[in-house]
């Protein structure tokens, strides 16, 4: 009576997922072309400069660091303050490396933020100030400069060789910090023609954001490659290149993906994608379970005689092997349908990753099983 009511349970959860998942398919809904790929050409800029941080209590780069020592000569000279470095105490100043981001579009005033990163030996920049420090493009330009407080969210405290540390007091940040000097000019369809870029390159998501675009606006999109859609822009929108790409932005695609399972074996998770199709499969879900247990005997001589206590060490073996649960899916099924069944039979985690790898194997699952 107990089988049948678990035979029943497997049934009632196949019936459940198969309609879950024509359910899901049915409501799946479009993306937005914004969402799944950007116009090429609008893209950040990685800035990077070399300046000090001054105003340290005693935290900063110790003697033996040169380029800090020579660092704050030359700042003096050019003050007209001419001194030796060899003579310089630098605990009170650190070299550090600054990087900010350049977003596009900004013009010359704008702000961004910074990231300050000491070089040398210092033990901390919290209080420090980021004297001006010019910060260069790949191109050896100077885009943007740098100055101002760091705060690093972190300190370290201790005496004595006791320490305690929090987070990391060497790397800090100057929040709008970073004045732009120079724009990085974005001529957005200037020569009548712009592209998108795909986030995730695929042929047919990319024939269909160029279908979209074409039922639109005539026939101005061509997929170049899986990842890339050139548009020539229409005549009527050459003077309103903003309001041309916030309408293609906003038009709808039912982007693809290859079926895929992904699992992670460290904490049992399992995630599934769509159009992951299963052939006819039987599976046997089992277990054996071999139990060991020692245990001491004492066996004491009796009263009055001249007998010794005999210690005996017995071992109990206890091999048990569980009813082996069988499921056979038709070929109709899907990941979901075998991970539900497994489900209704107790299968652990664990246990419905291996099966997975084993139906791979065999040649049943049609997706990708990716292992992380």
């Amino acid at each position: 009576m107990q089988k049948k009511y678990k035979i029943i349970a497997v049934l009632t959860m196949l019936l459940c997922c198969i309609s879950f998942s024509t359910a899901l398919a049915a409501g799946m809904a479009a993306s937005r072309i914004k969402d799944l790929a950007k116009v090429q050409g609008v893209r950040s800029n990685q800035l990077v400069g070399y300046g000090l941080v001054v105003g340290l209590a005693g935290t900063g780069d110790s003697n033996k660091t040169l380029e800090t020592l020579q660092s704050i000569a030359n700042m003096l000279k050019a003050y007209g303050v001419n001194i030796s470095a060899a003579t310089l105490k630098s605990k009170n100043v650190a070299a550090v490396m600054v990087t900010a981001n350049l977003p596009p579009f900004v013009r010359e005033g704008d702000t961004v933020d910074l990231t300050v990163s000491s070089m040398g030996d210092a033990k901390s920049i919290q209080g420090g100030t980021l004297l001006q420090t010019p910060l260069k493009a790949a191109n050896g330009e100077v885009y943007a400069v740098g100055q101002g407080a760091v705060s690093t969210g972190g300190f370290t405290a201790g005496n004595g060789g006791s320490t305690r540390q929090k987070n990391f007091p060497t790397v800090g940040t100057t929040p709008n910090g970073g004045i732009v000097e120079k724009t990085v000019e974005d001529n957005i369809g200037d020569k009548g023609i712009i592209a998108l870029s795909l986030s995730q390159a695929d042929f047919t998501t990319a024939a269909r954001i160029s279908e979209a675009i074409n039922s639109r606006y005539g026939n101005v999109a061509t997929a170049a490659n899986p990842g890339r859609i050139d548009i020539i822009v229409p005549p009527y929108y050459r003077g309103n290149m903003v309001g041309f790409i916030a309408d293609i932005e906003e038009l709808s695609v039912m982007p693809d993906n290859i079926a895929k399972v992904v699992v992670n074996e460290r904490t049992g998770t399992i995630v599934i994608g769509g159009s992951v199709a299963v052939d006819e499969v039987a599976i046997a879900q089992g277990g054996l379970s071999i139990s060991i247990q020692k245990s001491t005997d004492v066996n004491q001589p009796a009263p009055f005689t001249l007998g010794e206590t005999i210690t005996t060490k017995n071992t109990d073996t206890t091999v048990k092997e569980e009813k082996a649960n069988t499921i056979v899916l038709p070929a109709t099924a899907n990941v979901s349908d075998i991970v539900g069944a497994l489900n209704a039979v107790g299968a652990t985690p664990r246990d419905i990753i291996s099966i997975l790898q084993a139906i791979k194997a065999a040649g049943a699952l049609h997706a990708v099983l990716e292992i992380i």
